[in-house]
């Protein structure tokens, strides 16, 4: 009886409901809201805190501690040198349009994207393969996240052409984003107006640094700057050792052009990111063995230029093998970031990893996989993973001549043999003057055969040198000689490159809270949020049956012994029943649930309830807290909890 089948599926996915669940619950909230709020930025409250808190935790043991990374702590205000040097100035941008009467902005790829698939849904209604578009809210009438479909049936080729065209949305310039707009008539779909040219908008908050606001500056959108910046220290704290990484889990800050979709859209954000240093030649990976058999559903390149969506389950083994994944560091963390969202209870089916097109490649990257997750909105980046080569250690060098570099002693020394220019220093200046340094450069940038056909003139009594501006010098033995040296090479110097995989928090947050909710099959009033207990914000709530004072010690010494077990728990003394006070604990997916009834007085027992079941299960106070911190802990599955206790017949054993 405790472990009963659950049917999640009886009800379909209620935004409505699950939306107002949140709200209710105040996992989170528009931001300033009494001041009438701002678009793209919300506050947590505190089941949303936790659950953030959590997922934090668990991708500091997955990540940091499990790969033993180094993890740092940079700055948000940076410098605008910094972002100028890295290229984000210039091209850390996207593509928005404008209502050509009202001025509204849109982003361009997205407007596309919403007006196509609403044609494509209408399409569907009217040829009678899908239901009639759920009943809208009146509260939300006003805001408007998407076109709305309409039930009209389109010719096969245009269906064809709208879904090639969605598959390879990502890869359209801002030009041919425009084109689109023009050739398939997509207005504004709250107006029906036409749309502007799109332009690029430069997605970084501007700022100044000091009181006179000479030192411009910027609010960083991504974290990795500060890595790179620290890179000798890093490598200095490692031994000098590559490869190594980097950890970061900070604030960053993009100003969207218009954030309609919650949390999957906004203008601050809580990032995690990872700076994987590896030896360009060679990015083998030492763990990859251990993840090599891992299957992950991918989305390639070639297939979305193809027009399609088609995925391809495949092992991570097979496809670094075949070069679709290019190296195994990166096939390495994405079967890592497969695994941490799973364990965190992304549902498995509804995750891909789409592969950058070559035009949406960021201007660092030079291959890039999305890990993306599907929800109410659409299948959403929520991880990027890219291997950035050695792009940003490169340009930060060049500009500042600091060299981010490593020095590695070779085990066997590389011996060569090559023609080296030796110049007569007295005899040269006297005889060429200011001219001196242009033939040495002149003479510095030949190669090889160049150097060799000069030893050969010079055998023969002299050479003719031509600088850059097509002035002639005449060289002679007495002058220059070339002769071949042997070089012994014992340290090798070269610039790493950089893997780099990079989650948004909030994203995966929403698309775990969506993917967790579902109501009860006898009541669809009743939902239920089956987040996993390691990301929970409470993991166990302790109810007292009775407001007795001879509860009161009980009730203090399960709370004890929980918190010196390291679990989070709450209490729920109120007045409600206890149906009532489970149900609205099971909204915010608290997994277990701990009764204190008379019995619990008499005869020390207490029972366990699990909360997707709504099993429950009875034993000695110290046995049910043992077998609850196992379950907690992942220890234990609720199917081995009901083999060590008794299940619960719902009759107090009081006399």
């Amino acid at each position: 009886m405790a472990n009963l089948q659950v049917n999640k599926t009886a009800h379909p996915f209620d935004k409505t409901r699950f939306e107002a669940l949140l709200n209710r619950r105040f996992f989170y909230a528009p931001a300033f809201e009494i001041y009438g709020g701002v678009a793209g930025l919300y506050d947590y409250g505190p089941p949303g805190s936790s659950l953030q808190s959590n997922i934090i935790a668990e991708w500091r043991k997955h990540f940091i501690v499990e790969e033993h990374m180094l993890e740092v702590d940079t700055t948000i205000m940076t410098p605008a040198p910094v972002f100028e040097t890295s290229g984000h100035v210039a091209r850390f941008a996207d593509w928005m349009v404008k209502d050509l009467k009202t001025g509204e902005v849109l982003r361009a790829d997205h407007l596309v994207k919403n007006v196509l698939e609403a044609r494509l849904a209408g399409d569907k209604e009217a040829r009678g393969l899908a239901g009639a578009p759920p009943k809208e809210d009146d509260k939300k009438k006003k805001k408007k996240d998407k076109a709305k479909p309409t039930a009209v049936k389109l010719a096969d080729e245009q269906v064809a052409e709208y879904e090639s065209i969605l598959a390879q949305l990502d890869n359209y310039s801002g030009p041919e984003l425009g084109e689109l707009c023009r050739k398939h008539k997509i207005r504004n779909p709250d107006t029906d107006n036409e749309v502007s040219e799109p332009q690029q908008f430069n997605l970084m908050f501007a700022s100044s640094i000091g009181p006179t606001g000479q030192h411009p500056g910027f609010l960083r959108p991504e974290t990795a700057q500060g890595h790179f910046l620290n890179f000798s220290r890093l490598l200095e704290f490692n031994n000098g050792r590559i490869p190594f990484a980097s950890a970061q889990i900070g604030r960053s800050f993009r100003n969207e052009i218009s954030p309609r979709a919650g949390l999957l859209r906004v203008r601050e954000f809580t990032m995690a990111e990872i700076e994987h240093y590896v030896d360009p030649e060679d990015k083998r990976h030492d763990r990859f063995s251990e993840v090599r058999d891992v299957e992950l559903d991918l989305l390639d390149r070639h297939t979305q230029t193809s027009g399609s969506t088609a995925l391809t389950r495949m092992k991570i083994g097979d496809a670094v093998h075949k070069g679709i994944v290019a190296n195994e560091t990166l096939g390495y963390f994405l079967a890592r970031i497969h695994q941490f969202l799973i364990k965190i209870g992304i549902n498995p089916t509804r995750l891909r990893f789409r592969q950058h097109m070559a035009n949406e490649m960021a201007h660092y990257a030079t291959d890039c996989w999305d890990a993306e997750i599907q929800n109410s909105y659409g299948w959403t980046e929520c991880v990027g993973c890219a291997d950035r080569a050695a792009y940003d250690l490169s340009v930060h060098a060049a500009k500042t001549g600091h060299p981010l570099v490593v020095r590695q002693a070779l085990k066997e020394p590389i011996v060569t043999e090559k023609l080296v220019a030796e110049f007569n220093k007295k005899s040269f200046g006297k005889t060429f003057g200011k001219d001196s340094a242009v033939i040495q450069n002149t003479i510095g940038s030949m190669d090889e055969a160049l150097l060799s056909k000069l030893q050969g003139e010079l055998a023969q009594g002299s050479t003719t040198v031509t600088s850059s501006d097509g002035k002639e010098f005449k060289l002679t033995p007495d002058l220059l000689t070339i002769e071949k040296k042997t070089f012994k090479q014992s340290i090798r110097e070269f610039t790493p490159n950089v893997i780099e995989p990079s989650f948004g928090l909030g994203r995966i947050l929403y698309a775990l809270l969506e993917h967790s909710f579902w109501s009860r099959e006898q009541d669809v009033e009743r939902g239920v949020l089956s987040l996993p207990a390691v990301v929970a914000p409470t993991k166990v709530l302790i109810v007292p049956l009775s407001a007795k004072p001879e509860f009161d010690p009980l009730v203090r010494d399960v709370s004890a012994k929980l918190r010196r077990a390291g679990i989070f728990s709450r209490v729920d003394d109120s007045n409600t029943t206890i149906g009532k006070r489970y149900a609205r604990n099971d909204e915010l997916g608290t997994p277990y649930g701990l009764t204190l009834d008379f019995a619990s007085v008499q005869k020390g027992t207490m029972t366990l309830r699990e909360r997707d079941t709504t099993g429950q299960l009875i034993g000695e106070i110290d046995e049910v807290i043992a077998t609850v911190t196992e379950l907690v802990n992942g220890a234990i599955d609720w199917a081995e909890a009901c083999r060590r206790l008794p299940a619960y017949d719902g009759v107090q054993a009081v006399e």
